[in-house]
């Protein structure tokens, strides 16, 4: 049989609740008596001294009158509401109030009673017993009196019956006990409202902990409270929110890897079709025609070709998000990466009849990262603006210092078709074409961009894609300026500045 934690928390506070009540009980109940014996002798001494203060001039002969000092002991046993014996230093009974004239001869002697021989010893001396002589429950306390000019020492002896005593502590103890009972039913009310008030949270914490493992992210725990169970489920639900991110992110990941495959595999099947119809071409009977071989020749060569640059754009795609290409950090004047770029770009934007000009001020600062990376960067950038620019275009590459946040701007401006401004934000994505046939008919791998957002991220950078004015577009760039140990942006080492 298994206890939800509701009740284990229940029983297990009124578990400890009992067990402190019959400890505290037990302890009260023998202090109640303790009282209350106290009491009881405090009283029968005070008695046990008067009646020996008037017994005392009925000792002083030696032998004392039986028959007055019975009677007086009579008396004193009616006014004190007590047994009042009187007994010799040899133990023998002289009177008892309890007793009739013609019995008091026949007691058994008292000298070994504790009482007796405690008073005659230490002066005073407590018993409580039975008694033989009248057989009900007694509290003795006997007195040693010594009255001057007396020959020997006596004893005079008060009984009270317990009765009485017992009776009174009965009724505390049974008023105690009452009360010890309430506190037990409030006890368990408590513990239970408080036993619900614990573990509520606990409960939900563990239905959405279900929830968690059956791969449900929707329900969150109420957490009012800053305790312990308060921090459970605040990070319960931070876990959850993360969970829900990381999967989110897992099946965006996921269907970029789909997507990924399906855009690779497309793109490899292409210029493979391509290469296999013109091989069957050439094996039916077009190798028998030069000029027609030729030509054939020349379309696999170029499909070839394409092919080759797609794998490496792949392989060098998958190396730098992988991290196993390591960028050099080198100061690098964007000046000299700018115009090794344009010395490959020159010849094909001359063959379009595209104008190229470079605004770069001679005191902009270096960056730091590797040089041969960024040219890659830039010659990305600059090839699709000559791709994609008609002939007798501009294209134009700026620099500047951006002084709010440390860095050196970058720019590559054309005025050729485009880009839509639903597009942008994709363009950096791999395959991603906003025109699939003209890219391929020019072509482009679908994966420079994607490069190039790779590299300038990997030194710490920033790039996207603007509408130039009035056509074309606007690429931008922002790499951190190169700071000296103290802080401070470096000057520009270019020595073609």
């Amino acid at each position: 049989m298994s206890f939800s934690i509701r009740w284990k928390v229940t029983l297990g506070t009124l578990l400890a609740v009992m067990l402190g009540l019959v400890v505290a009980g037990g302890l009260a109940f023998r202090s109640i008596e303790q009282l209350e014996l106290a009491r009881a002798e405090e009283a029968l001494a005070a008695r046990t001294g008067l009646a020996a203060l008037a017994l005392q001039p009925l000792l002083v002969p030696s032998p004392p009158p039986s028959d007055r000092l019975q009677i007086q002991a009579r008396e004193l046993g009616i006014h004190a509401n007590a047994r009042v014996t009187v007994i010799d230093r040899d133990g023998r009974v002289l009177a008892d109030s309890a007793l009739s004239d013609d019995a008091i001869p026949t007691l058994a002697n008292h000298r070994m009673r504790p009482e007796v021989a405690s008073a005659l010893a230490t002066g005073r001396g407590t018993d409580i017993r039975q008694s033989d002589t009248t057989g009900q429950r007694l509290f003795y306390l006997a007195m040693r009196v010594a009255p001057p000019g007396a020959h020997a020492i006596s004893i005079v002896r008060l009984a009270m019956p317990l009765t009485t005593l017992e009776s009174r502590i009965r009724d505390l103890q049974q008023a105690l006990g009452i009360a010890f009972g309430v506190a037990f039913a409030v006890s368990m009310l408590l513990s239970f409202f408080i036993a619900r008030g614990l573990t509520r949270p606990l409960s939900e914490i563990a239905v959405v902990a279900r929830q968690l493992a059956g791969g449900s992210f929707e329900r969150r725990i109420p957490a009012a409270s800053n305790d312990e169970v308060g921090v459970l489920a605040r990070t319960l639900n931070q876990m959850a929110d993360q969970l829900d991110h990381d999967i989110t992110a897992l099946r965006r990941l996921e269907t970029v890897r789909k997507d990924f495959v399906a855009n690779v595999s497309h793109e490899l099947r292409t210029p493979l079709t391509s290469i296999k119809g013109y091989v069957e071409a050439l094996l039916d009977g077009a190798k028998d025609h030069p000029e027609e071989a030729t030509q054939f020749l020349q379309i696999i060569l170029k499909q070839s070709d394409r092919l080759n640059l797609l794998l490496e754009d792949l392989l060098q795609l998958s190396q730098i998000e992988s991290g196993r290409v390591q960028f050099r950090q080198e100061p690098v004047g964007l000046r000299n990466v700018v115009e090794r770029t344009l010395a490959s770009v020159k010849p094909l934007a001359e063959k379009k009849r595209h104008t190229l000009s470079v605004a770069i001020p001679p005191d902009l600062p270096p960056v730091s990262g590797d040089e041969d990376r960024l040219v890659q960067v830039l010659t990305n950038l600059l090839d699709n603006a000559v791709k994609y620019t008609p002939e007798g275009g501009t294209i134009h590459v700026s620099a500047r210092p951006v002084r709010e946040d440390e860095t050196i701007e970058l720019t590559v401006s054309d005025t050729g078709f485009g880009i839509p401004a639903a597009d942008r934000p994709r363009v950096f994505e791999r395959f991603y074409r906003v025109d699939k046939a003209r890219s391929r008919e020019m072509g482009g791998t679908g994966l420079g961009l994607a490069i190039v957002k790779h590299i300038v991220e990997g030194h710490g950078g920033q790039v996207w894609v603007e509408g130039n004015d009035p056509i074309g577009s606007r690429f931008v760039i922002r790499l951190p300026a190169l700071k000296d140990p103290r802080g401070a942006v470096q000057p520009s080492r270019d020595t073609t500045a």
